[in-house]
């Protein structure tokens, strides 16, 4: 969702434009931004005593933990040697800067605030407003354990990770006469005329973590903000504690998302506020989210789809609004909820969804597990209605819905129960879906690091590390030692082999880059990452790096996942593929323009530009994997161009997940602009997926998804027909395709087609959804086949079986999107 250079329509936001795929926010969503806007425009707070918030939070605080023995973390004491290879000075440039190196005292009475901001700023570093995006001034923004006393907005900027002392949390705390700014933490800064710095779907590779945010100094009665977090892939908030007031009347909010096309959080706690949350973005997964005494604790100001899994509600007056527009404009796309509770909550979930609302199926919701304790109203609808009662005792949602359903025929317009998702054993713990938040390894003291450049590699773009990285990985795994990736460009030339027991965390998303003729053969792919070699067993941990490929590798598969991991899972935290579009990539605007206006064939495709054979492979004999916001991107446009010009790159496959044992969570994952597939599932069983979201390549069908990658039958490679139907050829790639597979269940999906050969008319809101006939296949003997809240732009048929079209876009309306709210093949 970032082509910022298609011409495509602008979406008018509090009397200005934010770039947008040609979505149109609903009035009252405009409504809402300007408000806030204006809030801030002109409100001073006044210095003295706040009103009395009298905050009762659950009697466990989590800021009151503290260490068992001392605040040392690892992150903060080793030697920092990371390198931006690419930038103009990399000798010079400082990739981690701890904010107490710039003057922030964190003694709770000092104003941190222009400390803090130049930890951010220094370097010549991308900033909202002057800089669209780039990756050569990445930075961690560190915060040592303190309180951090702030008088105006902490200004986001692009490629930053702010990270606290996960052992001792440090707090951001404004004072009472805090001033200006739309957040505590502002992550897209409005510039003057009101339009955000960086382009919200165009905000990728970033993070806050490890924080108490207060705000409980501010009078209750101002519109106060916590962090500002309009954001797109690749990014997160994660550990982080909201306290707010919650006094009578108070107008707090925690966190504020309009925009974008995100996105991942979890571990986030909230105390007090109005709308302690207000969400409004295309997509987003959010886990293990916790609200106490707020008015509001959710509201849904918009969205395609949402996932939300493991929320926990106490003492609040409305658990989820997503009512947004009202039954007769309805702005709120769908909602997946699950493995959840709500207590001492009058409303659980308002709606504006019933039989006749509009638009048809907006206000798609689906329950299921959910824990009610003291809730009169489990989901309310419009004028008053009661969807679905509560109790005032305790009971469980098993499984409850509505919208349209297909059964796998349809549709049929249904609100009320549901038979739960058949959930295998080995995908639980306890009742609900496993969750593992991403390690941090706080416990570990800064000898248990080993550093590839202290081992010999340079990580300078140049230098091939392909040797002393392997022999790094080996002696750490030997020694029960964790592998830090300082940040750099890490050349490679042949496959890199993750040995099982291996730990391995990045800094500021360092770089695997593949080079060289190794991966050239598209008739003979390589792996540039294999994590275990088939058949071996073990566990992998592997956090915060990008796998990438330079210039022409036509046979690179970014990452082989060979290993069987039984018991504890391996698993994946922002772990990204990012083929072409960056800096030292060799696959930018000046080798792989576009060339919309050139028919290929019979033009031959640029083979330079043929930059990866597939981005992940899970092979049959890997087992026990979770992967957590993970995204797989062939780049669409030039992330260094200041006009983010879009690119044409080719990489034929995305995740092909083919394990005979199965057992995987993908938690957050996206997958875009490959060739033949985004996500494919081959022979595989006990997937749990939750809001993926996928988008076809912006070149096809021209060409088509047949060129340039041969057709390989041992890797499942779907075959596509040469019909042209609906005016367009039935041969762009499928977002996603499941073949003979059992318990694939889908919390959530977005499956996205904005472009026919770069032209966006095909997807203009009410003209007919033909940028591409189908997008989402299922086949052969498949069992247990099972989607929540399904969400498709730009496609004719929303839902194949075997060939044989079971759902057009036209039955499932639903604004931008059109939306089925329960899919089960069986």
């Amino acid at each position: 969702m970032r082509a910022f250079t298609a011409l495509l329509p602008l979406l008018a936001v509090a009397g200005t434009v934010v770039a947008q795929h040609v979505h149109y926010e609903p009035p009252e969503v405009q409504s809402y931004v300007r408000s806030m806007l204006d809030e801030f425009d002109h409100y001073t707070h006044y210095p003295g005593p706040s009103p009395t918030a009298s905050l009762k939070p659950h009697p466990t605080k989590p800021w009151e933990h503290g260490p068992t023995e001392t605040c040392a973390y690892w992150l903060e004491n080793i030697n920092h040697q990371g390198i931006a290879a690419f930038n103009p000075s990399p000798s010079t440039y400082q990739v981690f800067r701890n904010v107490k190196d710039f003057g922030a005292k964190g003694d709770g009475v000092t104003d941190d605030t222009a400390a803090i901001q130049a930890a951010i700023s220094t370097g010549n570093r991308c900033a909202p407003g002057a800089c669209g995006s780039t990756t050569v001034t990445p930075a961690i923004v560190y915060f040592p354990t303190g309180v951090y006393m702030i008088s105006g907005s902490i200004i986001d900027y692009y490629y930053t990770q702010i990270i606290g002392n996960p052992n001792c949390v440090p707090t951001i705390r404004a004072f009472a006469n805090f001033t200006g700014g739309l957040g505590l933490i502002d992550g897209d800064q409005y510039q003057a005329g009101g339009v955000l710095g960086f382009g919200s779907t165009n905000v990728f590779w970033r993070q806050i973590r490890n924080f108490i945010i207060d705000l409980t100094l501010i009078p209750a009665s101002s519109s106060a903000t916590g962090i500002h977090w309009p954001t797109a892939q690749a990014t997160s908030l994660q550990n982080i504690v909201f306290q707010m007031s919650d006094a009578p009347g108070t107008q707090h909010q925690a966190i504020f998302i309009e925009s974008g096309s995100g996105g991942f959080m979890n571990d986030l706690t909230f105390y007090g506020g109005n709308n302690a949350v207000v969400f409004g973005n295309q997509q987003f997964t959010m886990r293990n989210l916790t609200f106490y005494n707020a008015v509001t604790a959710i509201n849904q100001i918009w969205d395609w789809g949402w996932t939300y899994q493991n929320i926990n509600i106490y003492n609040c007056s409305v658990g989820l609004n997503m009512a947004s527009g009202g039954r007769t404009a309805q702005s709120v796309g769908s909602v997946t909820f699950f493995d959840s509770s709500i207590t001492n909550t009058p409303i659980g979930i308002q709606t504006a969804h019933d039989a006749t609302s509009q638009p048809p199926t907006a206000g798609s919701l689906i329950l299921e597990n959910v824990q009610l304790n003291n809730v009169p109203v489990a989901v309310a609808g419009p004028g008053g209605t009661t969807a679905l009662a509560g109790t005032t005792g305790s009971t469980v949602i098993a499984a409850w819905g509505e919208g349209h359903e297909y059964l796998p025929n349809g549709p049929t317009n249904f609100e009320g129960p549901i038979p739960p998702n058949a959930r295998p054993g080995v995908l639980l713990q306890g009742s609900k879906y496993y969750q593992r938040s991403k390690p941090q390894y706080e416990q570990y003291p800064v000898d248990s690091f080993l550093s590839v450049r202290s081992a010999g590699a340079k990580g300078d773009g140049v230098t091939d590390d392909t040797n002393a990285l392997q022999a790094a990985l080996n002696r750490a795994a030997a020694r029960n030692m964790i592998v830090f990736f300082d940040h750099g460009d890490y050349k490679v030339t042949k496959t890199l082999r993750i040995p099982a027991g291996s730990k391995i965390v990045g800094e500021s998303y360092s770089v695997i880059l593949s080079s060289g003729s190794y991966f050239a053969d598209i008739n003979n792919p390589q792996p540039v990452v294999q994590v275990g070699r088939p058949g071996e067993g073990g566990q992998v941990e592997w956090s915060d790096m990008i796998v990438s490929t330079q210039g022409a590798q036509a046979g690179a598969i970014l990452i082989q996942w060979n290993l069987a991991s039984y018991g504890t899972p391996s698993g994946l935290w922002d772990v990204h593929t990012r083929i072409g579009g960056f800096a030292g990539s060799n696959l930018q605007l000046a080798q792989c323009p576009t060339t919309p206006t050139v028919a290929t064939p019979p033009a031959p495709v640029n083979v330079n530009c043929i930059a990866a054979f597939m981005s992940v492979h899970v092979t049959k004999s890997a087992a026990g994997l979770y992967f957590e916001n993970v995204w797989l991107w062939v780049a669409d446009h030039d992330v260094e161009d200041p006009a983010l010009t879009q690119i044409t790159i080719y990489a034929g496959r995305g995740l092909l997940v083919e394990s005979a044992a199965g057992t995987a969570w993908l938690v957050a994952t996206a997958v875009e602009h490959h060739v033949k597939y985004e996500y494919q599932f081959a022979n595989t069983k006990n997937v749990f997926a939750g809001q993926i979201q996928t988008e076809t390549a912006y070149y096809q069908p021209n060409p088509n998804a047949v060129i340039p990658f041969p057709t390989v039958a041992s890797l499942f490679d779907p075959v596509f027909p040469v019909a042209v139907v609906n005016g367009i050829p039935n041969a762009d790639g499928w977002g996603l395709r499941i073949l003979a597979s059992q318990n694939i269940l889908i919390y959530g999906a977005g499956l996205y087609s904005f472009f026919n050969n770069y032209s966006t008319t095909c997807s203009n809101q009410g003209n007919g959804e033909v940028c591409q006939n189908r997008i989402f296949s299922v086949e052969g003997a498949v069992s247990n086949v099972d989607v929540y809240n399904l969400n498709t732009v730009g496609t004719h048929y929303m839902i194949t079986r075997d060939g044989v079209d079971l759902a057009i876009y036209s039955d499932n309306l639903d604004g931008f999107v059109d939306t089925i709210a329960l899919f089960r093949s069986n």
